[in-house]
């Protein structure tokens, strides 16, 4: 079984060999990734410019048409200080990028004509709310959502047609599936409420998972913060794996409930376990993992977090819990057994 069939039952619940993997290298040593990333290349006729503001930031553009502002040496993204379209008469002129366009996916597609192995999954850039809420600066954006919805409304079209173009150039290509990023939760709530997700944002999640499952590839969530109360909205609506860098802020308790009907992709939690340091506390989450969120015969993928310096941990300790999740994620042919209650 290699990496893409064994990816295939771990979304299906048909008991693979163990759970899924996907890490990078550990001190020059290959560990597993099961998945491959491909994206758009490059625009050539966009132009790519940083410059300092004289004040300890660093300024740069991006293909959105964004300015952003980030404090050097301590922020890497910053924030947005002057978006494109600043008046809502701004929006019948506006621009999007092309990451429609097929030119900029040849690459991507010779990696996947020439990747067999390994599941692969295409990079969606600019998804719905993560795209369109810079085009009018964050706080613009969650105001007008009460004051202006329709226009809130005609510009998630927009960016949600682009959306569709890239999923259907990733199913001509070859695919397995589509990865995107959504950040909409803070430490304790959405970022808008529940209502107003399910009346202004919910028909963006269902267009695009329609249309990847019609073009046979799985739909792939990432996102930030407490997302609980969107969370059943999701699995119902078909999505077949959410990412979650911080899966104990839903309680892994909690989550369980939708083992066998959603898949979870995660690391050991990066705020509450990874900077604990202990060996054992580490290795016994990977352990509580796979029995509540792998336990119906697949639902599981791990994986590291990128950025280790950021959130202060050594990598020897994500490295511990890859070594636990490879000693107790395996299936065998059987369902992992519970935990004890004891």
């Amino acid at each position: 079984m290699n990496s893409r069939e064994l990816i295939q039952r771990v979304l299906s619940f048909d008991r693979p060999e163990r759970v899924g993997l996907t890490y990078s290298s550990f001190d020059e040593r290959p560990r597993i990734c099961d998945t491959a990333g491909v994206g758009p290349t490059p625009d050539p006729d966009f132009e790519a410019r940083r410059w300092d503001d004289g004040a300890g930031g660093e300024c740069y553009n991006d293909e959105w048409g964004c300015i952003w502002r980030r404090i050097k040496g301590k922020t890497t993204g910053g924030e947005v200080i002057d978006p494109p379209i600043k008046y809502w008469d701004d929006l019948g002129t506006y621009e999007l990028p092309t990451y429609g366009d097929p030119k900029r996916y040849k690459r991507a597609a010779q990696i996947c004509e020439q990747t067999n192995d390994r599941y692969i999954l295409g990079s969606i850039v600019g998804c719905c709310f993560n795209a369109a809420r810079y085009l009018l600066k964050l706080e613009n954006y969650l105001l007008d959502c009460a004051a202006e919805p329709e226009k809130i409304t005609q510009l998630n079209r927009m960016v949600s047609d682009l959306v569709l173009k890239q999923v259907d150039i990733y199913a001509d290509i070859g695919a397995d599936g589509v990865f995107y990023c959504e950040d909409w939760g803070t430490q304790n709530r959405l970022l808008v409420s529940p209502m107003m997700w399910d009346e202004m944002f919910r028909w963006t999640f269902e267009r695009l998972i329609e249309r990847a499952h019609s073009r046979g590839l799985t739909v792939w969530m990432h996102s930030c913060g407490w997302v609980r109360d969107i969370i059943p909205h999701l699995v119902d609506m078909g999505m077949d794996v959410l990412q979650f860098d911080q899966p104990e802020l839903h309680d892994l308790d909690w989550l369980e409930q939708f083992s066998g009907r959603v898949t979870y992709w995660c690391p050991i939690d990066i705020q509450t376990t990874l900077q604990c340091g202990d060996e054992e506390t580490i290795k016994a989450k990977a352990r509580e993992m796979v029995r509540k969120l792998g336990g119906k015969g697949g639902g599981l993928i791990t994986k590291d977090y990128s950025d280790n310096h950021s959130i202060g941990v050594d990598p020897l300790w994500q490295h511990w819990g890859y070594e636990e999740f490879l000693r107790v994620g395996r299936y065998e042919g059987h369902d992992i057994p519970p935990l004890s209650r004891s």
